[in-house]
């Protein structure tokens, strides 16, 4: 039998009871969030070469400093989320700066000035998701947190999708250029849906990782640094979620040189593919994910089937060139990343719950994602220039492989013994609501 997580005693929270307004607001929020937090991503590459030009290795100073600001970011993001009461401004301000950062690209396409665009757009990326996730907690408490956070991830895959779509269709025919403008038209409308959410129905407290309400126990101090690190579970986690993104991160893009080398031409055009099937597939997979969590299965054993999936396809990967079934593998890191979006933000949640430092976690997970797939590129890039793609996929679905092993041996189950017992004649209430 697994050992338990080291957590707080248990308490009596009662389930919170937040409005269809502010329900929808978290909603709305993260359905538009999706295209926002990314910025431009691939596109702004296509745009200063086609359209403007420029040599590659400006472009890849550029690209490479929204990188590199948004994993110094992550950290000071979470301990900002935490401090701070202003958690709404704090979402739309994000927004509208990454809206005026494509705004100034797209008007003033010079080095210095993407450059510095560029920065902003990665700190202000390292603000959203900590943000996104410290409004759910404060507005529905940790009980009803993952049937939340499923539908957060749920809104999430969504907007991408319908970003992704709405990106191919303006750049196909109306310019690249366009591009720019729908980022900030998104931007623009999350900052006014977020004016949805009810102050007053968001616990700061809670928020924060707090283990009660504080109209129950008032402010809480955060725990100290010192003793958050000697926490064994969160170095485990930390350590995981570093594996399997070293494992995944470089599968999809190796997959698109197989395709550019074999069939020149179709690697556009399946690489789009493989990114809608994908999102589509998150949808449903972050839907299933709460509602095995409602059924009460475990966290561990929910993101064991993640990390199980990584290596086959990985396998899977060595053993075609054929677009088609690249297509239809790439489902499969629908189901890890469907997962991974959920799971991660509630083990991390199991994890912090008493400590007032949940919104610090995410910041260490957003960085351990980060150096996961810095690893997973570099060196899946040098294992296939010395010995070709096959051995590339093999060396990364073996290091998938390990990240399984080691998250079965060393992280114990996270789910509170609490969660989901309702008192004497009380209902259980782990559904979100949709209205009141």
């Amino acid at each position: 039998m697994s050992p338990r997580s080291e957590q707080p005693p248990a308490d009596d929270e009662a389930p919170k009871s937040p409005s269809s307004r502010s329900l929808r607001g978290l909603d709305g929020l993260n359905f538009l969030m999706a295209d926002v937090r990314d910025g431009l991503g691939p596109f702004l590459s296509v745009y200063l070469k086609g359209t403007q030009h420029w040599g590659s290795g400006n472009i890849g100073l550029v690209m490479a400093a929204s990188g590199v600001a948004a994993a110094i970011c992550q950290i000071p993001a979470g301990l900002l989320v935490d401090a701070v009461r202003v958690k709404r401004l704090l979402i739309a301000i994000s927004g509208l700066l990454v809206g005026a950062g494509c705004l100034l690209i797209a008007f003033f396409p010079k080095l210095p000035t993407v450059l510095a665009a560029q920065i902003t757009l990665g700190a202000a990326s390292a603000i959203i998701p900590p943000c996104l996730a410290a409004l759910s907690l404060g507005v529905v408490g940790h009980r009803l947190l993952p049937a939340r956070i499923s539908r957060n991830e749920g809104f999430n895959h969504a907007g991408n999708f319908t970003a992704a779509v709405l990106a191919g269709a303006l750049g196909q025919y109306v310019g690249v250029i366009w591009l720019f403008y729908l980022i900030c038209g998104f931007a623009v409308a999350s900052a006014l849906v977020v004016l949805l959410i009810k102050p007053k129905e968001i616990d700061h407290e809670l928020a924060r990782g707090a283990e009660k309400p504080s109209e129950t126990k008032g402010h809480t101090s955060p725990m100290p640094f010192s003793a958050l690190w000697k926490k064994r579970d969160l170095k485990v986690f930390i350590i995981s979620v570093v594996l399997f993104h070293f494992g995944n991160a470089a599968m999809l893009p190796l997959a698109g040189q197989v395709i550019a080398k074999v069939h020149p031409g179709m690697d556009v055009i399946a690489l789009s593919a493989c990114v809608i099937a994908a999102q589509l597939v998150m949808v449903a997979v972050a839907a299933a994910v709460g509602h095995a969590l409602y059924k009460g299965v475990g966290r561990k054993k929910i993101f064991l089937v993640a990390l199980a999936v990584l290596p086959v396809r990985g396998v899977l990967f060595s053993m075609t060139s054929s677009p088609y079934a690249v297509v239809a593998i790439q489902l499969l890191d629908g189901v890890a990343a469907g997962i991974f979006g959920v799971i991660g933000v509630v083990i991390a949640s199991d994890l912090m719950r008493g400590t007032g430092r949940f919104n610090l976690a995410q910041g260490l997970m957003a960085l351990a994602v980060g150096i996961g797939a810095a690893l997973s590129n570099v060196t899946g890039g040098y294992v296939v220039e010395k010995f070709g793609f096959t051995a590339g996929f093999l060396t990364l679905a073996a290091i998938s492989a390990l990240a399984l092993a080691f998250f079965a041996a060393f992280m114990p189950e996270t789910r509170p013994d609490e969660e989901g017992k309702a008192a004497p004649g009380e209902q259980r209430r782990d559904f979100i609501p949709t209205s009141n």
